[in-house]
């Protein structure tokens, strides 16, 4: 199914010349609204009739996270306040926040890919869809919610917190999609599994996973538990929130609302662009946006990005899943270390649950790594409350570890349930160096 056959089956050149035509538009919209950008732009020697189709791109500088926060609050907003009609914000940990104005056309364009994402994964205007994104200033809610409704289907504002009256919720109503971080949809089987309730007594179908990076292995784990279809979806507050790209039918890498949202992958260290099928930093501009529309902003996500004939009709261009980020990656003894390789090698092993936590501490002058993965219920209740069955499983967990990483990390076999659980996104990473 296709929501919107028009643009999603677009050739590339009439994409292409789309996307020119709305560049030019967007670059002459914040240079005649937004002085961080004319500034920029004239610093460059510039100006809007300087952009004449979307190879123009490269002329145009980055923006960064931190010139958000320079601006805070509203430095980088193009449309008046009396048109702004919501703000979010970005939920960092550090520094100012991330405030982002929508306008009335912006929540509209929003609804919109929405209702995209959710058509590509099936779900109808017979579905009933469980929210579990939080709602407030983070976008994932209220972002997926609107695309919900804008499909006609029935939409279940649960956000999260309250799992088990959310599990009944889900059993009672017959829910048959559901919204939700993908460790957060671990957490639910968790606690239906603990509940009685037998996955196959659901009419759960359909499952959006996103807000924090996941693996295959993950994916299967998850469907294979609540016995759903799970698809990835992709956002970010600062472009607009989920929306941005969304997996069809063939679950493949995602398919970018490219109408909207103009898709680069950079070198990080060169700033370089880099051709399709290179790894590299994400970069998106926003073509349509009117809040706060942002040109080439870096969102230091890591990623392939490919064009490739899709089964599902679709023509745009596709990204394929978040590899790490390219500001918060871990380098551990000189060598760059993601979650998600960890989380690779944890979950090919049948005796470990996908709970577990990343610790780097400093000893010295070296880099250390404790990798702590709590052990599977079944097989903690076969023997794993023992010495020996957790000492093997700490060595064979160790040498795969150090195989794929190039680095030794020493292993923490923990009973299930002591990791701390995340109603939203998980933390799975404390860095002890940057406290001291």
């Amino acid at each position: 199914m296709i929501w919107n056959q028009n643009k999603e089956t677009m050739s590339r050149e009439q994409m292409r010349a789309l996307q020119g035509k709305r560049l030019h538009k967007v670059v002459s919209y914040v240079y005649h609204n937004v002085p961080f950008y004319r500034n920029r732009l004239q610093q460059m020697d510039i100006t809007p009739d300087d952009i004449r189709s979307i190879d123009d791109i490269v002329k145009l500088p980055y923006t960064t996270k931190q010139d958000l926060r320079d601006n805070y609050p509203f430095g980088l907003q193009a449309a008046p306040q009396s048109e702004i009609i919501r703000i979010h914000a970005s939920s960092g940990t550090t520094g100012n926040p991330t405030i982002v104005g929508y306008t009335r056309k912006d929540i509209e364009i929003w609804s919109e890919c929405m209702a995209r994402c959710l058509t590509a994964y099936g779900v109808t205007r017979d579905d009933i869809m469980s929210i579990a994104y939080g709602y407030g200033l983070f976008t994932g809610g209220l972002g997926a919610h609107y695309g919900v409704e804008t499909l006609g289907a029935a939409a279940v504002p649960a956000s999260t917190g309250n799992t088990e009256k959310h599990v009944r919720l889900i059993n009672d109503l017959g829910i048959t999609a559901i919204a939700c971080t993908p460790s957060y949809a671990l957490h639910l089987a968790e606690t239906m599994e603990k509940m009685g309730i037998d996955k196959k007594s659901l009419k759960l179908r359909v499952g959006a996973f996103g807000a924090e990076p996941w693996t295959e292995n993950m994916r299967t784990e998850i469907q294979q538990r609540l016995g759903l279809k799970g698809y990835n979806i992709y956002g970010l507050s600062e472009i607009m929130g989920p929306c941005v790209s969304y997996e069809c039918s063939e679950q493949d890498g995602s398919h970018i609302n490219e109408d909207h949202f103009f898709p680069e992958v950079i070198d990080p260290d060169t700033l370089e662009p880099l051709p399709y099928g290179s790894t590299g930093e994400l970069v998106f501009t926003t073509l349509t946006k009117e809040g706060m529309p942002l040109l080439r902003y870096r969102t230091r996500d890591l990623c392939t990005l490919y064009q490739d004939q899709c089964a599902c009709g679709r023509t745009s261009v596709k990204m394929g899943r978040i590899l790490g980020r390219s500001d918060d990656m871990l380098i551990i003894r000189g060598i760059n270390v993601f979650p998600s390789q960890v989380e690779s090698v944890i979950l090919s092993m049948k005796e470990c649950a996908p709970r577990y936590l990343l610790i780097v501490e400093r000893e010295g002058n070296l880099d250390t790594l404790t990798v702590q993965v709590e052990v599977r219920q079944e097989y903690f209740a076969q023997g794993f409350d023992t010495f020996e069955p957790i000492f093997k499983l700490e060595k064979e967990l160790g040498a795969k570890l150090r195989s794929v990483l190039s680095i030794s990390a020493k292993v923490q076999v923990k009973a299930p349930g002591t990791l701390e659980r995340s109603q939203g996104k998980s933390k799975f990473v404390i860095d002890k160096r940057v406290l001291k």
